[in-house]
């Protein structure tokens, strides 16, 4: 593989995503903040909060369902009905005007939900096993339900929905796409052997656990063309009762086919405080832009670039409490600390609250 110039390769500097030019190397991370509106229509404020953060290289929006049936969580956004398309509008309006770019993350959590999400229908899942945890629901607080497993018919229908959200993504004027093939979302359970127990034609062998997502990946590059398209995964991610037998493997198999789609981008969770670390594998077999994510301080992200591990680094909670975290870092400037307690709603003073009254430098 032949990596860029590294001198060139400072977090700072510009960088050729396909043919968008991004100002840096920054990329803000999918971060759920609860703030959806009835109809899980975006929060107008999300115009401001977004607004502020351009700074970013690459903004990657928070996880928005592609259906209904892909909800799990109290008011998140979605990408599926025509009031949906419109708040985004303003949202990528205000993203453009700011100069930044900005992705939409297409998402279907699969079994991590609740019945009363689904009028008491079970959620969905490749197999019928249940997560353990909680999830916020109307009611307040719920253990996860016990998915149904999908019927092979059913599946077409759902790739078409993550097409159709491509394509609203696309009217609602965003960059680009982001699958969310992480977290032990829904196509992480295709992928992984402890939560796909299937016998059918999408379980079993690698090959048959990848075949969904994969279908899911053509349909979205039908509409926006590979080099517009990213996918996110999380390779050791053990949370929402997830795992794999061997995670090399099945990642590395997943980044070999991603790259023979010649997608933009793979975003993969491997902290540089992992023992084990699976991006010098995946670097390996992916050419196209690699985005690592978790944990990442100014110090590793620029070694990670410098020393050619990654073209762009994913900051996650430093981007809510500061706006303007690129021109911080570059000025040496102090970090403000965030509250976790408005991270997935507001305080008293509403939805602004931990959202977009955190005050840049200037």
């Amino acid at each position: 593989m032949n990596f860029h110039d590294a001198k060139a390769n400072t977090l700072f500097s510009p960088y050729e995503l396909g043919s968008l030019k991004l100002k840096n190397r920054f990329v803000m991370s999918p971060m759920t903040r609860s703030r959806a509106l009835e109809g899980s229509v975006p929060n107008p404020l999300a115009a401001e909060y977004y607004a502020q953060r351009a700074g970013a290289g690459l903004i990657v929006t928070e996880a928005t369902q592609v259906s209904p049936q892909g909800v799990g969580y109290v008011r998140t956004p979605g990408i599926h009905s025509k009031d949906q398309v419109e708040g985004w509008k303003k949202i990528t309006s205000a993203v453009h005007k700011a100069g930044g770019k900005i992705f939409l993350q297409l998402w279907h959590v699969g079994r991590i939900s609740h019945s009363d999400f689904h009028g008491g229908e079970p959620p969905v899942a490749p197999s019928a096993i249940a997560a353990t945890g909680k999830t916020w629901t109307p009611e307040g607080q719920k253990d996860y339900s016990t998915p149904r497993a999908l019927d092979a018919s059913e599946l077409p229908g759902i790739v078409e929905d993550f097409r159709r959200g491509a394509q609203n993504a696309k009217d609602a004027g965003f960059d680009g796409v982001e699958i969310h093939g992480a977290n032990g979302y829904l196509l992480d359970q295709f992928t992984r052997d402890g939560t796909n127990k299937r016998t059918d034609n999408y379980g079993g062998s690698l090959e048959k656990r990848l075949r969904f997502p994969l279908e899911v990946v053509d349909a979205v590059v039908s509409v926006w063309g590979a080099d517009r398209v990213g996918y996110r995964m999380s390779p050791y991610f053990t949370g929402h009762s997830m795992s794999d037998s061997d995670p090399l493997a099945t990642f590395s198999q997943l980044a070999d086919e991603l790259n023979r789609r010649k997608l933009g981008y793979i975003h993969v969770v491997d902290s540089p405080k992992n023992a084990q670390r699976i991006s010098p594998v995946l670097r390996e077999l992916f050419d196209g832009t690699y985005i690592v994510a978790e944990g990442f301080d100014e110090a590793s992200a620029s070694e990670a670039i410098t020393r050619g591990e990654a073209d762009l680094v994913a900051f996650g909670k430093p981007f809510i409490s500061n706006p303007d975290l690129p021109e911080r870092y570059k000025n040496n400037a102090t970090v403000a600390a965030w509250d976790s307690t408005t991270f997935y709603q507001g305080g008293p003073k509403g939805d602004a609250q931990g959202y977009t009254d955190y005050p840049a430098l200037a």
